[in-house]
């Protein structure tokens, strides 16, 4: 099974979480702020996190801010108990995958866990281990690009949007199955999560970054 960093600056909520976690067989460790969050991330494999925004010391938007620096990091869960729109767009476009508002379904959290930790990038059966199209190749064993100027920090988002657009070279990849298959999005809840994510992934591959957009339907990954 996984292994879980719950980080909440309640107790109660890190003892409810690790109890019922743990009863399914993951493997769970706590943070109580956001500090401790990165401390602990620092010093462990992790394969999922889930995320308070509001805490102590460095607050949730604070460690996704983080996180989005660095060359790997795993998926994060929001959990959070505002209910402003613009809290979850700002959670979205910092990288995580999920928000969850409190108070929360266990159950109905241990199904988004087990969606996420399925859709983390890795090669799909009998797929070579190494994509290289374009200039750009990705290591989806260690999750991580090069191109001629040589290795490419991208967050958890960004190397599964790679993936799938470089699996789908030459096709167009319309913005309703990008914000499905990486966001895992039924509909579009009008934010730019997608666009923002394809920005930052054109500034990484930079001199000439092998993505277009398609005016009016999505994104390509061209192979010329």
């Amino acid at each position: 099974m996984a292994r879980l960093l719950v980080v909440d600056d309640e107790p109660r909520i890190r003892t409810v979480l690790n109890r019922s976690l743990s009863a399914q067989g993951h493997t769970v460790f706590e943070a109580a702020d956001g500090q401790a969050a990165l401390d602990e991330l620092d010093s462990r494999d992790v394969d999922l996190v889930l995320l308070d925004l509001a805490m102590p010391r460095r607050g949730g938007l604070d460690v996704l801010g983080t996180l989005k620096q660095r060359e790997s990091s795993p998926p994060v869960i929001v959990l959070t108990a505002a209910t402003e729109i613009s809290a979850r767009v700002q959670a979205l476009d910092r990288g995580a995958v999920d928000v969850v508002a409190k108070p929360f379904s266990t159950t109905e959290l241990s199904a988004r866990i087990r969606r996420h930790l399925h859709h983390q990038v890795s090669p799909t059966s009998g797929e070579q281990r190494y994509i290289e199209v374009g200039g750009v190749r990705l290591d989806l064993h260690r999750r991580r690009a090069v191109t001629a100027n040589g290795p490419v920090s991208l967050t958890g988002r960004e190397f599964a949007l790679l993936a799938h657009l470089m699996r789908r070279t030459n096709d167009v990849c319309s913005r309703e199955e990008l914000l499905h298959d990486i966001w895992d999005m039924d509909f579009d809840p009008g934010s730019n999560v997608v666009d923002v994510c394809v920005g930052r992934l054109r500034s990484k591959l930079q001199p000439t970054p092998p993505i277009e957009t398609v005016r009016g339907t999505g994104y390509c990954f061209y192979d010329e």
